[in-house]
């Protein structure tokens, strides 16, 4: 166990956030530091084939080991660190033996993981927590992922009597903004499919999330001086309010659950000349989905249509889709994912992804990719924690997965 505590905290030591607003890939310079470090390290432990493209994706094999023929699988996780909270300066507390009680993550300001609000953490008693210490996120989204896929090919190579095909393992840059799997390259890959570690809670296993869409509603005004903008002053804030309230409004994330879809408001930037919004919209059902989008984009038109001139552009642009269509056709790679789990006694929680994944997209691009848990909890903020027991599960299930895959029958 203590050699994933080591090789977890090494990682997420080393700051990685990604930025939405920069146009290369990675989009910030200092995931490189993490890239680099992961590809010594897979030739360290005697991976083949490492290679790390000029878009810093990480790609490495572990040959088959078996006579017969196997079909090729692959394990996927991303080493960027979200941009809604600070990755930089990561101090990481171990909490052994954890009693079920309140969690102190920084007593001078007064920064508590209680069981009160996070629940999840008391089936979690008596085991070994990693948490942050309140100033920072923690990351083991996706460095949990990482450290459990490399922590299992070392395994499978010092223990050759474990059967097993040809398994490749990728890391990619920028998935906590989306573009995670843009330059992944399949055909390279070469696997039959694939599953990302990076799914939350124990036993988590996904096959459907959301489609996905991103809105951009600017709507402009007209700026006249106050004192003489009678009849003539068009306030962009208050036709942005006008359509903002028009939306329903319980369908936002605050309001939904499961299978449920939503609008989200996640920016408002506002002057009387012109005010931007942007929303994300999503939903499982890909009629539902279309119909949201037809939704914004009718009420920009009932809105324009009370002035003489179009005072509301929409831009909508999908972003992904609900991987569902693509695994169904092929359900035996989430079997054998939830019988791996089954024999090493954890109970699978199949169940719908309420957000994006690389797997989602690399579904689409023609490489079929459930998800997995890699263990951690409330990600993106400062109390996100991570069960040590939970990532040495993961890398058992990702053995497991490599074992049953290579049964003949």
């Amino acid at each position: 166990m203590q050699n994933i505590i080591d090789r977890f905290i090494s990682y997420i030591i080393i700051d990685t956030e990604s930025d939405p607003k920069s146009s290369t890939t990675p989009s910030t310079l200092k995931q490189w530091d993490l890239a680099n470090k992961l590809v010594e390290e897979l030739k360290t432990i005697g991976m083949q084939d490492v290679t790390i493209d000029e878009n810093a994706y990480i790609m490495a094999t572990l040959p088959s080991n078996v006579n017969h023929d196997v079909p090729t699988i692959g394990f996927i996780s991303h080493f960027d660190t979200t941009p809604d909270f600070t990755g930089a300066n990561v101090n990481p507390q171990i909490i052994k033996n954890y009693n079920g009680k309140d969690i102190i993550l920084n007593e001078e300001e007064g920064i508590i993981l209680s069981p009160d609000l996070f629940d999840d953490l008391l089936q979690y008693k008596g085991q070994t927590l990693i948490t942050t210490d309140g100033t920072t996120l923690l990351g083991a989204d996706d460095k949990a992922g990482i450290t459990e896929i490399i922590t299992a090919m070392e395994y499978l190579i010092n223990h050759p009597e474990i059967k097993h095909g040809k398994i490749r393992v990728g890391f990619t840059p920028d998935e906590e903004i989306g573009r995670g799997a843009h330059k992944f390259d399949v055909e390279k890959f070469g696997a039959d499919w694939a599953y990302t570690m990076d799914g939350s809670q124990i036993g988590e296993l996904e096959y459907e999330n959301f489609n996905a869409a991103g809105a951009v509603i600017k709507v402009k005004g007209k700026i006249v001086h106050p004192g003489y903008a009678k009849g003539k002053m068009i306030n962009s804030m208050y036709i942005a309010t006008e359509f903002i309230n028009s939306l329903p409004e319980l369908e936002t994330p605050e309001h939904t659950e499961n299978y449920q879809g939503f609008f989200h408001l996640s920016s408002i930037e506002g002057k009387v000349e012109e005010t931007i919004l942007q929303y994300i919209i999503r939903d499982h059902d890909k009629k539902h989905f279309e119909a949201r989008k037809e939704m914004i984009q009718n009420l920009a038109d009932e809105i324009n249509s009370q002035y003489e001139r179009e005072v509301i552009v929409v831009e909508i642009k999908d972003q992904y889709y609900n991987m569902k269509e693509k695994v169904e056709p092929v359900m035996h790679i989430v079997d054998i994912a939830e019988e791996a789990m089954k024999q090493l006694g954890i109970k699978p929680l199949i169940k719908p992804i309420r957000g994006g994944t690389d797997g989602s997209q690399l579904s689409y691009m023609g490489l079929p990719c459930p998800n997995i848990f890699a263990g951690g909890h409330n990600f993106h903020g400062r109390y996100e924690y991570v069960p040590v027991e939970s990532m040495v599960k993961a890398t058992q299930v990702i053995c497991k997965i490599a074992e049953l895959t290579a049964l003949k029958n």
